[in-house]
Parts: C-alpha cells; structure tokens; sequence
C-alpha cells in the first residue's frame, strides 16, 4: 500500500510529542511504521518539502529524519527516484541478512528453512534434565492471586543471595524479576531514556540493546572495546562532556568480544559513572560462563551503589526459561516494579517457582553448562583453523560465542553468501555502533560437534565462493590485495 501524504501525516499522529529533536521523533515515528509493516517495502516516501509542508516544520527536519533511516538501512534515497522503503526493511520471502535487520531476531520472528544451520542466535538449543525435573515437581500456591509485577518474593530473595554469595549486599527490595533479560534492558530504557537522549555503548556490543536503543530514539555514544575491554578513559570523557541518560556495558566475557574488564578499570568507570550521575548498567549475562574455574572480576555493582545489574538464567539454563532480572537502587526497582505492572502485571508465576528451585542447586547446573561450552569452543576453533586457516579465530575465555576476523571482504556481504550455503552467520557491524567490525563474523558454539564440524564445512564452502582461489594462510595476503598495495 501506498499512502498518500495525508495519510501518512494521520498515521504519524502525534509524532512530536516527547523530548529531543524533532528530526529523531519523527524517524523513530517512521521507523515504526515500517517495522509494524504499515509502510512496506519499496513504498515510496513524500519528498522532502511536500512533507515538511504537510507536518509544517522545516524541510532540513524531514531530510534529516530520512537520512537516520536511510544510515540504519531503512530507507533507499536516490537522485531521480525519490525516497522509499528499503527492501531489506522487514523480511522478505527467503533468509536474507542485512545490517540493520538484526538476523538474530529475524529468525526468531521469520524462521529459516529446517537446513539452515544458525551460527546467528547463541541460545541453549534445548533444556537441561534439571528443567524438567524442576517442572516435574512444581507444586502451585493454594492461595496466591498470581499477579507480582515486582517478582515471587522467593525468587526476588533467592536472586538476592546469589548476589550475596559473589560479595554485594542485596536485599530483596533491590530486586525485580523480569520477563528475560531483553525485558530488563527495556523496562530501564524506557525508564531512563526519552527520545534525543544520549546512551553510552560499547563498540561493538550485544544487538539487542543497540536494537532497543534505536527503538528509543536514542542517540548512541558509543565506545570501542579493546583487547583488555571498554576504553575506560574514552567512557569517562563521553560521560563528562555529554551526560548520557544510562551506560550500557558488558564488562565481563563481553558480548560479543569475550574481553573481561579488570578490576581497576571497572573500579574507574564506575567512579566515573556516579561523578557525572550517569545510571551503569551492567549486563552480567554471561558473567557466570567463565572456562575458567578461578574466580572472575566482581560484579561492578560491588564498587558502587547506583550501579544497576541486569541478570538472566537464558543462557546458563535455557532460554525458553524467561526469567531475568534487575538489581539496583530500590527506589529505582519500585519504578520499574510500577512501570512492568502497565505491561504484564508479573512474570510467569510457574516458570518462576521453578527458577528457585534452579537457583537452590545452581552451581552444579552452571558447570555442566560451562563443559559443554568448553567443549563446543574448542571443536568450533580447531574446525575453523583447519577448515579457514586465513580467518583470525582468537580463543574465547568463555561465553557462548567466537569472535571471528574476516582476512578481507566484510560480514555482511560474506553472509549473504553463507546463507547461501546453509549456514546463517551474525556479522560483526550489526552490534557496532560506531560503524567498525565490518570484517568480523560473531559465531556461537551451541550445536552439537556434528552440526558444527558441518556448519564450518558449509562456512568453507561459501568463502571459497567469496573469495576464489586457494586459501590464504596466516601471514600471507590475498594477490589482489598486494596488486593493489604495490
């Protein structure tokens, strides 16, 4: 469907109600619209005096806000044929990967065929024994009207003593169960962030935050990562001289890097954060998947009392278990409390009873989970550099996931080729916000040792159709690169 542009003026509403610039609310309006599918792809947009006519604004208001959606990939913008609706904007028939259509919700939302193996989406691939047995003996209340936006009072206390056990006070009251640790981030977004505002991000960092940030309209500060985590420094300075509304970081087995931020660095960003009263958040996910057995760094909840933790037990247990969860500042948690109560008054009660359970003989769980972890990483890693030899595969120190380095090319178009092939990758610039990790591949190492020995085999056989000829070896470089370095 087309529409025409007073159609379109009546479906964007009151799209200047809010704080920020108006070319960002009027690209977070548009975005959405095309995101629910009301303008579909290949939909032509009115040209930019027309509109800015129609909304009576400026005309650099509507140029800008095109030119937002056209850097995400949702607009096409070319001399002579006006402005559209990309085709990748939402799914189209048949796995496609692009940029700002993030294919790790893709194939949530639009599956791919039963022969595509998904390297994209690090996710348990099924529940564990334990789960079951959980459910299996699940006695619900008597007398218990179910509704608990804040969370069971038995979780919100075991999730408490977990914090408790790795050295940070925690009360009840500091804690509020959510519906998976997607949900957690979001409730704090909308929170904490209105449109315009700025938001502090790692560069690059895990997709679904960037994801809601942009549903936000928020504008990304974001920070590179380094081999020994976040730049520190960099953060501190963003912070003092822009104030962001929150800092979204994954200090340890970082999403998707793998890097773990040492103790005084983390010591200072949080110094950093409460001097200029930028909220922390910090997303300790993955912070319990270490291969390690010594102890990691401390949450940075333990050097600061406004920092804001966001758990889950998706990636220890399952992630059809969607249980997660907030530590903070209790007068921060009963906002929140107030704010998932207008979503969904409360978590689910039965997968909640079952969460402590799990959490009552947790770290058996989480060790059985760690091995095979081990295990699938070292397989993935020793195929790669059988398989691949010119890709860079640097061992992780735990998490769910490799990340890769490409010798030349860049992540998207190679997965376009991949899933080609069968095998759906997760390119590097879609978790990097200031536009880096163009040549790197985010692989998770889930699947069994057949179905990964099979994706790396498919992986090879999409590179030799990138980049034909024989495969590079470590150290040497490609001949048309050297043609074109002469």
């Amino acid at each position: 469907m087309t529409p025409t542009v007073g159609e379109l003026v009546a479906w964007l509403g009151r799209w200047s109600a809010g704080r920020g610039p108006l070319y960002l609310l009027l690209a977070a309006r548009i975005r959405q619209l095309i995101d629910e599918g009301l303008l579909p792809p290949g939909a032509p947009l009115p040209p930019d005096r027309r509109l800015a006519a129609a909304l009576s604004v400026g005309r650099t208001t509507v140029v800008a806000a095109y030119e937002t959606l056209r850097q995400e990939g949702r607009l096409v913008r070319r001399q002579g044929s006006g402005t559209r609706v990309a085709p990748a904007a939402l799914a189209p028939p048949g796995p496609r990967v692009t940029e700002t259509s993030n294919p790790m919700f893709l194939h949530l939302l639009d599956p791919t065929p039963d022969d595509v193996i998904l390297l994209s989406c690090a996710a348990p691939p099924s529940p564990p024994r334990e789960l079951a047995e959980a459910y299996a003996g699940l006695v619900l209340p008597t007398s218990d009207l179910g509704y608990h936006p804040a969370g069971l009072p038995a979780l919100r206390e075991a999730v408490a003593r977990r914090y408790e056990e790795r050295g940070v006070p925690t009360s009840a009251a500091q804690i509020l169960v959510t519906t998976g640790a997607q949900q957690a981030i979001g409730l704090l977004t909308r929170l904490l962030v209105a449109p315009g505002d700025g938001v502090l991000v790692e560069a690059p960092t895990y997709p679904g935050a960037l994801e809601l940030f942009r549903e936000a309209a928020a504008v990304p500060y974001p920070v590179a990562v380094g081999p020994d985590g976040l730049d520190v420094a960099e953060a501190a300075r963003l912070m003092e001289h822009h104030r962001p509304a929150l800092a979204y970081v994954v200090p340890h087995l970082h999403n998707p890097t793998g890097t773990v931020l040492p103790p005084l660095p983390g010591r200072r960003l949080v110094a950093a954060a409460e001097a200029y009263g930028v909220p922390l958040i910090e997303d300790e996910v993955l912070s319990e998947l270490a291969f390690d057995d010594r102890p990691g760094p401390p949450p940075l909840s333990s050097y600061g009392t406004e920092v804001v933790g966001v758990g889950s037990l998706s990636k220890a247990v399952w992630g059809g278990l969607r249980i997660g969860w907030v530590r903070g500042p209790a007068p921060l948690v009963a906002r929140l409390a107030r704010l998932k109560a207008l979503h969904d008054l409360g978590s689910d009660v039965p997968a909640q009873l079952v969460a402590v359970r799990l959490l009552g003989s947790f770290a058996p769980l989480v060790r059985a989970r760690v091995a095979e972890l081990r295990a699938g990483h070292d397989l993935l890693r020793a195929e790669l550099r059988r398989r691949l030899p010119s890709w860079s595969v640097p061992p992780a120190t735990g998490g769910q996931t490799l990340w890769v380095g490409l010798p030349y090319g860049d992540g998207v178009s190679f997965a376009q080729v991949a899933l080609r092939h069968g095998v759906a990758v997760l390119p590097g610039s879609t978790m990097d916000a200031l536009g880096g990790s163009t040549r790197m591949l985010r692989l998770h190492f889930l699947l069994p040792g057949d179905v990964l020995s099979q994706a790396v085999c498919r992986l090879a056989e999409a590179w030799e159709e990138y980049a034909p000829g024989p495969e590079v070896r470590p150290g040497s470089r490609p001949a048309a690169l050297n043609a074109l370095t002469v």
